[in-house]
Protein backbone atom coordinates (compact mmCIF):
# COMPACT_ATOMS: atom_id res chain seq x y z
CA UNK A 1 0.00 0.00 0.00
CA UNK A 2 1.29 3.72 -0.27
CA UNK A 3 -0.43 6.71 0.52
CA UNK A 4 -3.12 8.17 -1.25
CA UNK A 5 -4.24 11.62 -0.04
CA UNK A 6 -5.53 13.44 2.76
CA UNK A 7 -8.62 15.44 3.73
CA UNK A 8 -9.13 18.23 5.31
CA UNK A 9 -12.72 19.90 6.44
CA UNK A 10 -13.26 23.36 5.20
CA UNK A 11 -15.38 26.69 6.19
CA UNK A 12 -15.87 27.04 2.15
CA UNK A 13 -14.80 25.45 -0.49
CA UNK A 14 -14.28 28.03 -3.18
CA UNK A 15 -12.26 29.70 -0.44
CA UNK A 16 -10.05 26.77 0.13
CA UNK A 17 -9.09 25.92 -3.57
CA UNK A 18 -8.36 29.36 -4.03
CA UNK A 19 -6.01 29.90 -1.12
CA UNK A 20 -4.57 25.81 -1.69
CA UNK A 21 -4.25 26.82 -5.19
CA UNK A 22 -2.77 30.20 -5.20
CA UNK A 23 -0.66 30.35 -2.02
CA UNK A 24 0.82 26.49 -2.02
CA UNK A 25 1.42 26.16 -5.93
CA UNK A 26 -1.43 23.60 -5.50
CA UNK A 27 -3.78 22.38 -8.69
CA UNK A 28 -7.41 21.60 -9.21
CA UNK A 29 -8.24 17.66 -9.45
CA UNK A 30 -11.71 16.11 -9.19
CA UNK A 31 -14.62 17.69 -7.53
CA UNK A 32 -17.90 16.30 -6.26
CA UNK A 33 -21.09 16.74 -4.52
CA UNK A 34 -22.74 14.06 -2.11
CA UNK A 35 -25.85 16.35 -2.14
CA UNK A 36 -27.84 13.86 0.55
CA UNK A 37 -25.29 14.97 3.15
CA UNK A 38 -24.53 18.67 2.04
CA UNK A 39 -20.91 17.29 0.84
CA UNK A 40 -19.22 19.38 -1.63
CA UNK A 41 -15.39 17.69 -2.54
CA UNK A 42 -12.22 18.90 -4.27
CA UNK A 43 -8.82 17.09 -5.11
CA UNK A 44 -6.06 19.82 -4.79
CA UNK A 45 -2.82 18.03 -6.52
CA UNK A 46 0.77 19.27 -5.33
CA UNK A 47 4.18 18.12 -5.67
CA UNK A 48 3.54 14.38 -5.16
CA UNK A 49 0.67 15.11 -2.26
CA UNK A 50 -3.16 14.82 -2.88
CA UNK A 51 -5.43 17.00 -0.10
CA UNK A 52 -9.55 16.64 -0.91
CA UNK A 53 -10.94 19.36 0.41
CA UNK A 54 -14.15 19.02 2.27
CA UNK A 55 -17.15 21.35 3.15
CA UNK A 56 -20.35 19.99 4.56
CA UNK A 57 -22.98 21.82 5.52
CA UNK A 58 -22.78 22.52 9.62
CA UNK A 59 -19.71 22.01 10.31
CA UNK A 60 -17.81 23.68 12.87
CA UNK A 61 -13.99 23.99 13.89
CA UNK A 62 -12.79 21.44 16.36
CA UNK A 63 -9.90 23.66 18.28
CA UNK A 64 -9.54 27.14 19.24
CA UNK A 65 -6.12 28.41 17.85
CA UNK A 66 -3.56 26.40 15.85
CA UNK A 67 -1.15 24.28 18.38
CA UNK A 68 0.67 21.67 17.13
CA UNK A 69 1.47 20.63 21.46
CA UNK A 70 -2.40 20.92 21.53
CA UNK A 71 -3.49 18.98 18.94
CA UNK A 72 -1.80 15.76 20.16
CA UNK A 73 -3.87 15.78 23.14
CA UNK A 74 -6.55 14.47 20.83
CA UNK A 75 -6.38 11.56 19.07
CA UNK A 76 -6.65 11.85 14.95
CA UNK A 77 -5.86 14.28 12.99
CA UNK A 78 -2.90 16.39 13.65
CA UNK A 79 -1.02 18.10 10.77
CA UNK A 80 0.72 17.29 7.46
CA UNK A 81 3.71 18.12 6.38
CA UNK A 82 5.41 19.33 3.58
CA UNK A 83 9.35 19.81 2.49
CA UNK A 84 10.88 22.98 1.38
CA UNK A 85 14.55 23.48 0.21
CA UNK A 86 13.78 27.38 1.27
CA UNK A 87 12.01 27.34 5.15
CA UNK A 88 12.66 30.64 5.91
CA UNK A 89 11.62 31.84 2.65
CA UNK A 90 8.65 29.71 2.24
CA UNK A 91 7.38 30.44 5.93
CA UNK A 92 7.01 34.25 5.33
CA UNK A 93 5.78 33.46 2.07
CA UNK A 94 3.13 31.55 3.12
CA UNK A 95 1.95 34.01 6.18
CA UNK A 96 2.24 37.01 4.02
CA UNK A 97 -0.17 34.85 1.92
CA UNK A 98 -2.84 34.61 4.98
CA UNK A 99 -1.43 31.33 6.69
CA UNK A 100 -1.22 31.84 10.64
CA UNK A 101 2.08 31.79 11.74
CA UNK A 102 2.21 28.86 14.23
CA UNK A 103 6.01 28.02 15.70
CA UNK A 104 8.54 30.10 13.33
CA UNK A 105 11.41 27.85 11.75
CA UNK A 106 13.23 26.52 14.35
CA UNK A 107 15.25 23.10 14.74
CA UNK A 108 13.72 19.74 14.56
CA UNK A 109 14.17 17.17 17.22
CA UNK A 110 15.21 14.91 14.41
CA UNK A 111 18.90 15.87 13.31
CA UNK A 112 19.71 17.49 10.68
CA UNK A 113 16.11 18.64 10.01
CA UNK A 114 14.74 22.57 10.22
CA UNK A 115 10.81 22.76 10.91
CA UNK A 116 8.33 25.23 11.20
CA UNK A 117 4.36 25.28 11.39
CA UNK A 118 1.50 27.41 9.86
CA UNK A 119 -2.21 26.63 9.76
CA UNK A 120 -3.95 27.27 6.37
CA UNK A 121 -7.13 29.69 6.59
CA UNK A 122 -9.52 27.33 8.28
CA UNK A 123 -6.96 26.40 11.21
CA UNK A 124 -5.71 23.33 10.04
CA UNK A 125 -2.01 22.80 10.82
CA UNK A 126 0.86 22.33 7.78
CA UNK A 127 4.44 21.56 9.16
CA UNK A 128 6.94 22.96 6.69
CA UNK A 129 10.04 20.80 6.90
CA UNK A 130 13.98 21.13 5.81
CA UNK A 131 17.11 18.72 5.64
CA UNK A 132 20.12 20.90 6.21
CA UNK A 133 23.00 20.18 4.11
Amino acid sequence: MRFHHIGLSVADLDRSRTWYAEVLGFTEGFAFEIPPIGLRGLFMLGDGVRVELLERDGSAPVRGEPDPGADLLVRGYGHFAMETAALDADFARLVAGGATAVWDPRPSPEPGICMAFIADIDGNLIELVETKQ
